[in-house]
């Protein structure tokens, strides 16, 4: 079975080095990025199989990343969970107008690899 790719987008590099080991070590091919406009990029060059993103990014917001990720016919088909420290009840209502599969909650890593797995499959 081919190795599943994420991409993980995070503004904060202990996040970005915590994630892609934990991921690794899980058996993904995994690509990094520290902000939208690399995110984007990485994203249609790459082609994951799913995108993490946080919400509260300087910047392009994790909202605005995923609405354009849906938006460009290469990414258009990528599920994305989105995460956040932030606990606004309008989360998932936001989270699902911009075209997201999931938002997850900080701390998330036990939810995001469970959320993972069901989308898709274990690995």
């Amino acid at each position: 079975m081919a190795q599943k790719k994420i991409l993980f987008i995070d503004d904060e590099p202990v996040v970005l080095t915590l994630m892609k080991n934990r991921l690794v070590s899980r058996d993904f091919l995994v690509e990094t990025a520290a902000d939208g406009a690399t995110g984007l990029a990485k994203a249609k060059t790459w082609q994951p199989d799913l995108i993490l993103l946080d919400i509260a990014m300087p910047g392009l917001d994790g909202y605005e990343i995923c609405r354009s990720l849906k938006e460009m016919n290469a990414t258009a088909d990528i599920p994305v969970i989105l995460f956040t420290a932030m606990q606004d009840a309008q989360l998932d209502v936001l989270a699902k107008s911009a075209g997201a599969a999931r938002v997850i909650r900080k701390p998330f890593v036990d939810q995001v690899f469970q959320a993972i797995d069901q989308i898709l499959g274990p690995q």
